[in-house]
């Protein structure tokens, strides 16, 4: 049976052929970045700099040299989070957050930092109203997803941006789940770091990601080591992006991204978004008149990522999708999605979620299988 791919949050698995290309060819010719004068390290130099360009188009930066790489989003909000904060500081998140925010925020709480959590509505919308209630003397920045890895609903950016401005607070963004997906300008928006992944929305390689830092922003670095540059020094360089980026750059990956970002490009984001919106919709329509089934997020608006979270009935969510993957060989994403603080704020930490994404490469045609296996599913 052919396989059909609806686990996208997690990783887009077909890549445009581009992408492969890309890094097959720079397996055969890449050198090392940074570490030489001679052609193979100067050309890898300048791929890896024309990748941070595409990067800072994309989400309005204004200078490539403030974007890092780093090896997925999850080290990209470490850097972040323990680069730019101390026991004694306040930071406000959200129950929406994933565990690469959650689990660094509690390391610095039990070194004395305080967090608080703001909550959200019942459709797992964040109520955004209620940020002014968390503010305290010693509070240093608002740091949140755009998306919800596991309802989809997406946050206004452009509001808490304008509250952290008006408060003098850091803005840190988590967009694992729409970097690629909806329009981000970091300067519109007024956010100070953005952390993103390249293996979601991208549609680039795994084992890459990383951090956009508007220009009056230090971070103190995760790691230190080999830098290319300053080697007589004890401490680790300070110029971006030297600063956070020690040891050998996956310069395969980067290329990889390179292509994938080209793609995005000649396609445009808002085409690629409209088509997975359109298969979302066409998934919940046909579901909809299920008995026993219920739909976790709003979709109310298509500003959002697509995806789809769901349980039957009483049904454990790992059951209901081990049983698509076995009998009708779709694979979808059970269980609690790295999202703690969201599945207590839903009701569902027992049963979990069945989570459908789509992509880009997604058909009608699978959307459809997946729906008849639903219907067969509940009426079994």
């Amino acid at each position: 049976m052919m396989g059909i791919y609806f686990d996208n949050a997690a990783t887009t698995k077909r890549k445009p052929q581009c992408v492969i290309d890309a890094v097959i060819a720079a397996m055969n010719q890449m050198g090392n970045s940074g570490r030489g004068a001679h052609n193979d390290s100067l050309d890898a130099a300048r791929l890896i700099y024309d990748t941070r360009e595409r990067i800072s188009d994309l989400v309005n930066l204004g200078d490539p040299r403030q974007v890092a790489f780093t090896s997925n989003s999850t080290e990209a909000l470490n850097t972040a989070i323990m680069g730019l904060f101390d026991c004694g500081d306040h930071i406000i998140s959200t129950v929406m957050e994933h565990n690469s925010v959650l689990r660094p925020l509690y390391f610095l709480e039990s070194k004395g930092a305080e967090i608080s959590f703001v909550p959200c509505d019942e459709n797992g919308n964040l109520k955004v109203e209620l940020l002014q209630s968390y503010l305290k003397e010693n509070t240093k920045a608002v740091v949140c997803t755009h998306a919800s890895n596991l309802t989809g609903n997406a946050n206004d950016l452009y509001q808490i941006g304008e509250f952290c401005k008006a408060h003098q607070l850091l803005f840190i963004v988590d967009a694992s789940q729409t970097m690629g997906v909806l329009p981000i300008d970091m300067q519109a928006m007024n956010i100070d770091v953005l952390c993103f992944t390249g293996h979601k929305g991208l549609y680039g390689p795994q084992g890459t990601g990383g951090l956009c830092v508007r220009q009056e922003i230090r971070i103190r670095p995760l790691k230190s080591g080999g830098s290319g540059i300053h080697t007589y020094l004890k401490e680790h360089p300070t110029e971006m992006p030297t600063a956070l980026e020690a040891g050998t750059l996956n310069g395969h990956g980067i290329a990889g991204l390179h292509a994938s970002l080209g793609f995005l490009n000649e396609i445009g984001i808002d085409e690629i978004h409209k088509k997975e919106i359109a298969l979302m919709h066409r998934f919940i329509n046909g579901i909809s008149d299920i008995p026993n089934i219920k739909v976790y997020g709003d979709f109310s608006t298509d500003h959002r990522a697509a995806v789809v979270s769901l349980n039957l009935g009483d049904y454990d969510s790992s059951e209901v999708s081990d049983e698509l993957s076995y009998t009708y060989g779709i694979a979808t994403r059970p269980g609690a999605h790295c999202a703690p603080l969201m599945h207590q704020a839903m009701g569902t930490v027992e049963q979990g979620m069945v989570r459908f994404s789509f992509s880009w490469f997604n058909t009608e045609e699978e959307v459809d299988i997946a729906i008849r296996a639903m219907h067969e599913l509940a009426e079994e």
